[in-house]
């Protein structure tokens, strides 16, 4: 249980950290202030700032967020009547506000706010000492800090460093980085795997067994490697999907298998033990599939780019069969089933739970890349209709569509949970 907790820990959190690292560094290069880069959400741990970007570390270790200016409200933290901190450089120039009433600045002016404009004009004024006979009025400096409420420091948003200050092709780019980055980590942890296995290997199909877990059913019936599985329970089988899918049917139940070993044949009898996998109930010997390993240079350093691919195109055709077949929750993963997927992983070693981390961030690049309101894909879409107008979209109605795809998102993601729930643990 630890260790499929730790590695839960580590592989989600290397997945989100690739993903949004990828819209952080296209964000700063495209010229959008980044406010604040987060690993972990809920509250703030250790927070540091530099070039611009406060990075901070929260509590709970599952996901992170980029906050680029302009893409959140950032009128939220300052409200008419609310009592700040200002400090103020040697030309009376704001260069700090803090509006967390449980930090105290040293030689800070307090102020009561009446009104501000931290994006174009660049000032804020109020009543010195919460006095309305002295109505102040203050430059605010281009890059000056805020303290928000729960203490987290940040630079204030001017116009001109945000999201919709930049071209529309710096836009796609900084929203199409993050699932760009999410390819990239596959590629490397694929080919990773090939370079500690030393070769690539090439799954034969045949009914020949690879490898016999230790302790497993397989094991404690005689099974050995090389050895031929030619019959189940009166089936012959004669590649590695057909005994796959006949040691699948036979969970809980008594079973004879036929093996060649060494050109003679003898039956074993054995029960192939009942699991959950991808939430169904199948059955499990403990066996892996024979390969022959391609040990050349060129295959090796190809595996990150052709696994990849593969990954890839199955995915989009998984995609594609929802609409040919019908769409199922069954379909659909979250956090729960990452969760199940991981376990198994973490059982075979720290190769298969490399494997899933590239399968997973394969799989988080084509879904973030989908046409959907509040997603990467969506935001896409916006940047190339806004491209084709010439013009850029109404900011309400934007709200409105990412609002809408938002509550979409969390519905299904209620949805999938719980059906992860039942099919994994009842």
């Amino acid at each position: 249980m630890i260790i499929t907790i730790i590695s839960f820990v580590i592989v989600f959190g290397i997945l989100v950290f690739v993903h949004e690292f990828g819209h952080f560094y296209a964000a700063k290069k495209s010229g959008i202030l980044v406010r604040e880069f987060s690993i972990g959400m809920g509250p703030k741990l250790f927070a540091y700032h530099k070039n611009g970007t406060t990075y901070t570390w929260r509590l709970l270790p599952l996901g992170g967020y980029v906050r680029m200016a302009g893409l959140e409200d950032d009128e939220d933290t300052l409200q008419k009547g609310t009592p700040v901190t200002l400090v103020l450089n040697q030309d009376e120039v704001v260069t700090k506000i803090n509006t967390d009433q449980k930090k105290m600045l040293k030689n800070g002016l307090p102020l009561i706010v009446t009104d501000w404009d931290l994006q174009n004009n660049l000032w804020i004024e109020g009543y010195e000492n919460g006095d309305e006979d002295q109505l102040r009025h203050f430059k605010v400096d281009h890059d000056a800090m805020i303290i928000e409420n729960d203490g987290t420091e940040v630079q204030i948003a001017p116009l001109d460093v945000q999201y919709q200050s930049v071209s529309v092709p710096k836009r796609l780019l900084t929203n199409a980085a993050g699932p760009f980055n999410n390819f990239i980590l596959a590629i490397i942890a694929f080919g990773l795997i090939a370079m500690v296995q030393g070769g690539v290997q090439l799954p034969t199909n045949s009914n020949m067994i690879g490898t016999v877990q230790s302790g497993s059913v397989a094991a404690k019936a005689g099974l050995k490697a090389n050895d031929r599985i030619v019959e189940v329970q009166n089936q012959k089988v004669d590649n590695w999907q057909e005994l796959v899918e006949s040691i699948n049917q036979r969970g809980g139940k008594a079973t004879t298998i036929e093996v060649k070993r060494n050109n003679r044949v003898k039956e074993i009898k054995l029960t192939p033990k009942l699991i959950k996998q991808n939430g169904q109930k199948v059955g499990q010997i403990g066996i892996t599939e024979k390969v022959k390993i391609d040990h050349s240079i060129g295959a090796i350093l190809s595996y990150g780019f052709t696994k990849t691919w593969q990954v890839i195109t199955a995915l989009f055709a998984a995609i594609g069969s929802m609409f040919t077949h019908g769409f199922s929750l069954n379909d659909l993963g979250g956090p729960v089933a990452m969760y199940s997927m991981t376990s198994q992983a973490a059982h075979y070693g720290v190769l298969s739970v490399i494997n899933l981390m590239a399968f997973l961030s394969v799989n988080l690049g084509i879904m973030n890349l989908l046409p959907i309101p509040a997603l990467d894909g969506g935001k896409i879409v916006l940047n190339i209709i806004e491209g084709i107008r010439k013009k850029p979209i109404d900011p309400n109605k934007e709200v409105i569509i990412t609002m809408i795809g938002f509550a979409f998102l969390m519905i299904l993601m209620v949805l999938v949970t719980w059906n992860d729930i039942r099919r994994y643990f009842f």
